[in-house]
């Protein structure tokens, strides 16, 4: 597993120096891979932060439930897809302005059922190479690398 740490940019202002630290939001990201290595993205719907970047599907995890029960959970509800075989893939930390969230990502390469917006999100599959040009969310970029990392690694072992 690799746990990466982001750092929030350093600000000149007392005020918003003597803030506390916003509690951190534990979140299940799940990294669904078509047999073409496609990975799966959905925008973030009107009315919720960030709306209308992109983002790998997931949520909040529960406090009863594990991290993986946790990525089920939001994939079914999200996606009406069911987890067969997912790995850890990334932990990281990444604090916006106003929430710290926690994002354990899982690189999901199984799953029942035809991924389909069930919140009315839209949906589309990327290229691992394309992610970083789909405006997705500052803390996802982490996961790109990473993404970007595992793919260059294969190409490295499949033409040997």
């Amino acid at each position: 597993m690799n746990r990466v740490t982001v750092a929030p940019g350093k600000s000149s202002s007392s005020v918003t120096a003597n803030l506390p630290e916003p509690a951190v939001i534990p979140v299940a990201v799940g990294l669904l891979e078509d047999a073409h290595g496609n990975i799966l993205i959905s925008q973030r719907r009107a009315g919720t932060h960030m709306a209308g970047r992109w983002e790998f599907p997931g949520g909040k995890r529960h406090a009863d439930e594990s991290d993986f029960e946790a990525l089920q959970r939001e994939l079914r509800e999200e996606l009406s897809v069911d987890v067969c075989v997912a790995q850890r893939f990334i932990v990281l930390d990444h604090v916006y302005s106003d929430r710290h969230v926690r994002l354990d990502t899982w690189l999901v390469t199984s799953w029942h059922g035809e991924p389909r917006g069930c919140e009315g999100q839209s949906l589309r599959w990327v290229a691992t190479e394309q992610l970083q040009r789909a405006e997705l969310l500052a803390a996802d970029a982490p996961i790109v690398d990473a993404l970007l990392a595992r793919a260059a690694g294969k190409a490295l072992v499949s033409s040997s």
